[in-house]
């Protein structure tokens, strides 16, 4: 896996990650462009199904000031996944389970500089699972922290 364009850190946070998928996805010239200038967001994206077609939606790609408005794309656009029918089935049959989504965790290039979305299936987690983790992350940075003095 390349160097990360854009991670959605959200994401970590928001859901227990059961499995991780590799995808490509259907881009523009100018969305490609605006990709290597890093001006993208995960923030808020999610993944949907359509007619057993896997869609990114809500995922900003900033434009370039160079790109000509008639090749200028939309930057909220929905944009398509490029995976194998077996890995859309499986997705399609966690989705349909309760509680279950699918959501994006990274952009980036891999090693032959093609695009590639990193996805997940995910279970939303409870207001205890996220004070769990953030008291379990204070502690890791305590204890981290108590060595580091010690040095």
């Amino acid at each position: 896996m390349g160097e990360a364009i854009a991670k959605n850190k959200k994401a970590y946070f928001d859901y227990f990650l059961e499995e991780k998928f590799e995808a490509g996805i259907v881009l523009k010239g100018s969305e490609v462009k605006g990709l290597r200038e890093g001006r993208v967001n995960l923030k808020d994206s999610f993944i949907r199904f359509v007619n057993k077609e896997a869609f990114l939606f809500n995922a900003h790609i900033g434009r370039l000031e160079t790109t000509h408005h008639f090749y200028a794309h939309e930057e909220r656009g929905s944009r398509k996944l490029l995976l194998h029918k077996k890995q859309i089935a499986k997705m399609i049959k966690a989705v349909e389970k309760n509680g279950y989504t699918v959501v994006p965790l990274q952009i980036y290039f891999n090693e032959k500089n093609i695009v590639k979305v990193e996805i997940a299936i995910a279970k939303g987690k409870q207001l205890h699972d996220k004070r769990e983790d953030l008291k379990q992350k204070d502690m890791k940075r305590d204890i981290e922290r108590a060595i580091k003095d010690r040095e």
